[in-house]
């Protein structure tokens, strides 16, 4: 398998297994549906996408948009592995490639391969990437060096089990189906649509070398990252949704964060780089 060849290849048997397991068991438990358990998914949700795979995964450990006391970094991180999007280590290395490479020979996730391939069917194949961890120390230096990295990243799948224990003993067997897996999946596809959806449809204000849109039901869904021709243009801003009605909730809780002396080296785009609309 070359280098950068990211054309889909035979079926990745533990994800694959995996990703398609929960689909099935969020399906099958829907009918156990109440509000307390509705509730609590949706406050997991937050929690796991928002906080998790939003704030932290991405523009905290990817691109460093922003710093927190390493302490709340890595409590953050351990929120993250609740999403069952992979360990730190490996989420941001992926991530990082798909800016070097976006829309281009090697881009793990691109509408290149077809609508499918980029919202979940990268997850489901082999690929040079997911075949050679070894990559991840090369666009994840700064992870691949932290002892603490490194256990959550071959922990992450574990973290889902405490929490069912503490959802069952609340709620029973609907808690766990409710809080645990229809939450997965539901997080699992804000996050694949970013990658799909928001590199096909929607508006460009920036140049930018790809295909990156930005699209404003996904932007609603993901908590702000579906401004994503603007975050393609300035990746290390900690701010997506840079013009008028770009609400960013993400955004929000880091001004936020910043009020409790918490986040700090907030990076934004100046003016004049903002002035460089299509």
């Amino acid at each position: 398998m070359k280098k950068n060849d990211d054309t889909p290849k035979g079926i990745y048997w533990p994800s694959a297994t995996f990703i398609i397991a929960t689909h099935l068991i969020a399906i099958f438990g829907l009918p156990t549906f109440n509000w307390p358990a509705f509730w609590i998914c949706l406050a997991l949700t937050w929690m796991t996408a928002c906080l998790g795979i939003t704030l932290c995964y991405h523009r905290l450990l990817t691109h460093r948009s922003f710093s927190v006391p390493k302490p709340i970094e890595y409590l953050l991180t351990l929120i993250a592995c609740l999403a069952w999007q992979g360990g730190p280590i490996t989420w941001v290395a992926v991530h990082r490639r798909h800016h070097g490479q976006s829309d281009q020979q090697g881009d793990p996730h691109s509408p290149r391969h077809g609508f499918f391939w980029s919202h979940m069917g990268w997850c489901l194949y082999e690929s040079y990437f997911n075949q050679h961890p070894d990559q991840y120390e090369k666009y994840a230096p700064d992870m691949t060096g932290d002892p603490i990295y490194r256990f959550l990243e071959k922990t992450f799948v574990l973290w889902n089990i405490p929490l069912g224990i503490i959802l069952y003993l609340s709620g029973g067997w609907t808690f766990v189906i409710w809080g645990i897996f229809i939450r997965i999946t539901f997080v699992y596809h804000i996050t694949w649509l970013v990658n799909s959806a928001a590199h096909t449809w929607g508006y460009q204000s920036y140049k930018t070398s790809d295909q990156s849109k930005n699209l404003w039901w996904v932007a609603w869904l993901s908590f702000g990252e579906g401004w994503h021709n603007n975050h393609h243009a300035f990746q290390t801003s900690a701010r997506h949704g840079l013009n008028r009605g770009e609400f960013d909730l993400t955004y929000t809780i880091i001004r936020f964060l910043e009020r409790l002396n918490l986040a700090k080296n907030i990076k934004l785009p100046t003016k004049q780089q903002l002035q460089t609309t299509l």
